[in-house]
């Protein structure tokens, strides 16, 4: 099985040729500038940029079919991208090869209002797909914090701060077409909103960082606006109490759309950043969805909860302008954290871990973070158990960037340790990949054996998840 892979990888074609015939067959839409190369590398964390050797910039299913065809027949590797916002690494191409732009395949195909779906392909970000929702009465609620293409978010099984109410990309895309590593075209399904029809292929290659195909559409859940929308902040004195009073929300079932954790350095961080005047203690900013009746029983059950968790006033508000002044800040907060530290760069991680345990894990990594003397900043997706770290490092400094390393891994260990995930959303791609034999085990092998069977050229974006044993 692993001898395969290895040997297509220390195989490769010649990428010369390839170019060529891309040039060729695309014209000005194939560079094998520096520049453009770069910016198909990892460019958002610490992970070193891997360019690719070239780049082509497709525009419907067939061209990317064309080029993952060229590019079987010389075993040259694939890496999907999309936007380029993700944090682990999954764009980068450690074994050089052809990064496949698909920004251009932006359009809206078809919103089906009485199904409540829309067909669209990749390259449509959530922003451009609730603006031209707008006038339907309709939304997609999966937000990471970037404008993130929709293709990406479904490769790397993104969520975001609605998760805990509208669940992840597993749980909203119906079904989706792919590319597979041969050149053919896979779809996995029709619009049924269930089905029992054989494998559930759509989740697959949903989570699957690229490696085992390029989606080229998919079909979306929507959702109707809600009547009403209410949110607001609540500080309280420690971490532990707006932890404890995350978790009481859940397990009374209130229905809560969003909550978030900021530690207070997070919030200081905001309030320049954002313009923003909040006290700098840890706060929770949470959002209900409803009729005008029922967001506000929600909000007066969770302000009677955050008072028995020692919270300080809970302010809300159902005003939109003020509620989106707040949730921008909260999208913002890696750029604001940056500020904290300026000239360093922030090694942003996070883990997932089940909501009994949330307070602990939390506590136990501020009190890591308290003795390692890091500037790193806590924000969290909290209703599902899901936080975020952003350590600010001074790359120059080697031990500093050593003992950075230790700290995220004893995060990834502590987490897994407490029967969660070192990865809620970021992805494996090449960041997390140390970990993931230590959470599942024997599924790593059973990762490498689909792999081995859908792609075994190890093209499609190499190097990625799980690599090949040795």
């Amino acid at each position: 099985m692993s001898a395969d892979l290895v040997a297509s990888s220390n195989d490769r074609g010649d990428f010369g040729t390839v170019s060529a015939i891309l040039k060729q067959r695309f014209g000005e839409r194939f560079s094998t500038a520096q520049a453009v190369r770069e910016q198909h590398g990892h460019t958002t964390s610490w992970l070193k940029n891997q360019p690719p050797e070239g780049v082509v910039f497709v525009e419907t299913t067939e061209e990317v079919s064309d080029v993952v065809r060229i590019c079987a027949e010389h075993n040259i590797p694939i890496i999907p991208f999309g936007t380029g916002t993700s944090l682990e690494g999954h764009v980068n191409a450690p074994e050089g090869g052809v990064s496949v732009d698909l920004s251009r395949m932006n359009r809206v195909l078809a919103v089906n209002s009485e199904d409540l779906d829309c067909i669209i392909e990749p390259g449509v970000t959530r922003k451009q797909l609730n603006d031209h929702l707008r006038a339907t009465g309709l939304f997609f609620p999966i937000d990471p914090g970037a404008d993130a293409s929709l293709g990406g978010m479904a490769s790397t099984r993104a969520s975001g701060t609605n998760a805990v109410r509208y669940g992840t990309m597993r749980d909203n895309v119906i079904n989706l077409t792919a590319v597979l590593p041969d050149g053919s075209i896979l779809k996995t399904g029709n619009r049924a909103r269930k089905s029992a029809a054989g494998y559930d292929l759509a989740r697959l290659l949903i989570g699957s960082e690229g490696t085992l195909g390029i989606i080229t559409e998919l079909t979306l859940k929507l959702h109707g606006i809600p009547q009403a929308i209410s949110g607001g902040v609540c500080p309280f004195p420690t971490v532990e109490d707006a932890c404890n009073a995350v978790i009481q929300t859940i397990q009374y079932g209130i229905p809560v759309a969003r909550i978030e954790l900021l530690d207070a350095l997070q919030v200081k961080a905001c309030n320049a950043y954002s313009n923003l005047s909040l006290s700098e203690q840890p706060t929770l900013f949470v959002e209900f969805h409803g009729s005008d009746a029922s967001v506000a029983e929600q909000a007066e059950m969770f302000g009677e909860i955050a008072d028995e968790c020692n919270g300080g006033e809970f302010v809300w508000t159902a005003q939109a302008e003020e509620r989106t002044k707040l949730w921008q800040a909260r999208h913002d907060a890696y750029w604001a954290s940056l500020g904290l530290r300026p000239g360093c760069e922030g090694i942003s991680t996070d883990v997932c871990v089940p909501i009994s345990r949330l307070a602990e894990c939390v506590l136990e990594t501020a009190k890591d973070i308290e003795e390692m003397k890091f500037v790193a900043p806590m924000v969290g997706h909290v209703g599902d158990g899901n936080f975020h770290v952003l350590v600010l490092v001074d790359m120059d400094d080697a031990d500093e960037v050593a003992r950075a390393g230790s700290f995220i891994s004893k995060l990834n260990k502590r987490a897994i340790a407490m029967d969660g995930t070192c990865t809620g959303e970021h992805g494996i791609g090449q960041g997390k990949m140390p970990y993931l034999e230590a959470e599942i085990g024997h599924g790593v092998d059973v990762i490498r054996l689909i792999k081995t069977a859908i792609d075994p050229q190890n093209i499609m974006n190499p190097g990625k998840i799980a690599l090949p044993r040795q």
